[in-house]
């Protein structure tokens, strides 16, 4: 049950991060959080493939064509959001280096903890600074544009339900390969839904406070306005 709802939770994040990309002209995930996980679902659906292909495998097929859809809308949109000097030929390199970087780093997870501890290990830490980064999107942006309280939502119970699965319902049986790592785990998405509640949090008093700057005589234009735009 809570992989079933961690699996729709995730969906609904790449899908509305596709939605509201689309719509803002922008990039809904930061894109440090989005090159790990594109790595993170191609390397284990590849792998999924090659020991035999499962449910898991399928959906993480499955996010890897999201998240395709979502690196486009970044090489798309990214560019305008950056300073002058970066060219396009800059941009490029740039874009190149982070994408390899998210492969490299979930290959050593690979080679170093095998295919079981380095596909939650990685997970839960890109996952960590997912959280963080949304946080500084959203102060870079100043405001919601390219953001929303679905995908903020979403992330946080797509996390917190595996946090509960791995980190004290499967670490709680004495003969459970993960039982060692369960505190680990269950530390790091704990960390999460810190960040992830605090996301949330300032989300909700962005939009409370562009409704009251609208409200009030002279409002309505400006940045508050825009980021009022911005939310669904």
């Amino acid at each position: 049950m809570l992989t079933l709802v961690s699996g729709l939770a995730w969906t609904l994040v790449y899908v509305e991060a596709v939605r509201v990309g689309f719509r803002d002209r922008t990039y809904a995930m930061p894109v440090a959080a989005l090159a790990l996980n594109l790595a993170w679902e191609a390397v284990y659906a590849a792998n999924d493939v090659r020991t035999g292909l499962s449910p898991q495998g399928v959906v993480n097929l499955v996010w890897c064509a999201a998240d395709l859809v979502i690196v486009y809308t970044y090489l798309r949109y990214g560019r305008a959001e950056l300073p002058a000097f970066v060219t396009r030929p800059v941009f490029a390199a740039w874009s190149a280096l982070v994408f390899a970087t998210g492969f490299a780093v979930q290959l050593l997870f690979l080679a170093h903890f095998g295919a079981h501890d380095a596909s939650r290990y990685a997970a839960f830490l890109q996952n960590l600074l997912m959280s963080g980064l949304f946080l500084g999107l959203y102060a870079a942006r100043r405001g919601p544009r390219g953001q929303s309280l679905v995908i903020a939502v979403a992330k946080w119970l797509g996390t917190l339900a595996p946090t509960v699965l791995f980190g004290v319902m499967e670490g709680s049986g004495s003969g459970s390969r993960s039982g060692s790592g369960s505190g680990f785990v269950l530390g790091l998405g704990a960390l999460c839904s810190v960040f992830d509640l605090v996301y949330i949090g300032l989300l909700v008093w962005g939009r409370g406070r562009t409704e009251v700057e609208a409200a009030s005589p002279g409002g309505g234009g400006g940045a508050g306005a825009r980021g009022s735009e911005a939310l669904p």
